[in-house]
């Protein structure tokens, strides 16, 4: 069989096990509020981010796209295969040191630091595609900050709202609206991160001479959303406890203004075909939540140690990347 099938091959098993991986890394993150609450218990909150985060998945193609020409051009990329499994294999190792720890990092920083690094390695920084990139990252760093604003104005406004309502009745109300508002989280989470293995694979698909154009075929879109809603149904339970309870604590109310804060910035991000974080845009949210509810609630310690894993995410597995592209390189 032809090395470059092989190659190919090897991207789609590799970039499904991404999305698989990513389901239960990033399930949490659209859980853990629901979770931590007690709206939902842990089983019915996995399943139900499985089932929304397949319908979301299957939805959009646009944030595929971006991904699959914005970093580099695939029509240009040579030794494409080869780049794109060494950008795969440095994501997939990221996503599960960070969720062997607990640590609710960026599967969205990995992959995009990774396919950059691995480029990089292989045609030096001229192979980029600057600005597809350069708008890339800003959406990736002006997501989280809004998510942060969005939190607190959202939280006060609901304090303001319901400030003379019998605390019992409105918190019995917002845990049964968690539940609308969990699966709104999962269906945007679906809209947004499973885009991302649908265009890597499409990159491939045209590096091989296997594809001609930046549509998504539709076996890719219903092999990526399979492995999500998977990858989803297995769930994240570790980083479920940093985001659920970690960060602060959390009230229904809280939640429910967390969930459609961080909601509302990923489905924007969806509509005008960026990625962007979805666990860095939930947890800012429930940071802008905390400061509006009590500054000192927030347990920033927590915060801050999270903030550094999404600041040192993106340059690392570039370079993790760029090794594992080379160490390929010499076998292949």
């Amino acid at each position: 069989m032809d090395s470059i099938l092989i190659l190919t091959i090897l991207v789609v098993v590799f970039a499904l096990a991404f999305d698989f991986i990513n389901g239960f890394h990033d399930t949490a993150n659209a859980i853990a509020t629901s979770v931590s609450t007690r709206a939902l218990t842990p089983r019915r909150a996995v399943l139900l981010a499985a089932a929304m985060n397949f319908v979301g998945a299957l939805t959009f193609t646009g944030v595929a796209k971006t991904i699959t020409k914005d970093i580099v051009d695939p029509f240009a990329l040579q030794n494409g295969s080869l780049i794109i499994l060494a950008a795969l294999l440095s994501a997939i190792a990221w996503n599960l040191i960070t969720w062997y720890f607990g640590i609710p990092s960026s599967s969205s920083h990995a992959i995009i630091g990774s396919i950059a690094g691995a480029s990089i390695s292989a045609a030096g920084f001229a192979i980029l595609n600057y600005d597809g990139f350069i708008k890339i990252l800003e959406a990736l760093l002006i997501s989280p900050f809004l998510a942060l604003t969005i939190g607190f104005i959202v939280m006060s406004i609901f304090k303001v709202v319901f400030k003379n309502n019998n605390l019992y009745r409105s918190n019995k109300g917002f845990r049964y609206f968690q539940v609308v508002t969990a699966a709104l989280q999962a269906f945007t989470h679906g809209t947004n991160d499973a885009q991302k293995a649908m265009g890597i694979i499409t990159m491939a698909l045209i590096a091989a001479n296997l594809h001609t154009t930046d549509d998504i075929p539709l076996w890719v879109r219903i092999a990526a959303a399979t492995a999500m809603g998977l990858g989803t149904s297995i769930g994240g339970y570790k980083i479920i406890k940093t985001v659920g309870g970690k960060i602060m604590k959390i009230r229904p109310v809280n939640g429910v203004a967390a969930d459609l804060s961080s909601a509302m910035i990923i489905f924007g991000a969806t509509a005008i075909h960026l990625p962007v974080s979805t666990t860095h845009v939930i947890s800012s949210a429930i940071m802008g939540v905390g400061s509006a509810q009590r500054v000192r609630g927030v347990k920033w310690g927590v915060a801050r140690k999270i903030v550094i894993t999404w600041i040192i995410t993106l340059p690392i597995s570039a370079i993790l990347a760029a090794l594992i592209y080379q160490l390929l390189a010499l076998f292949s």
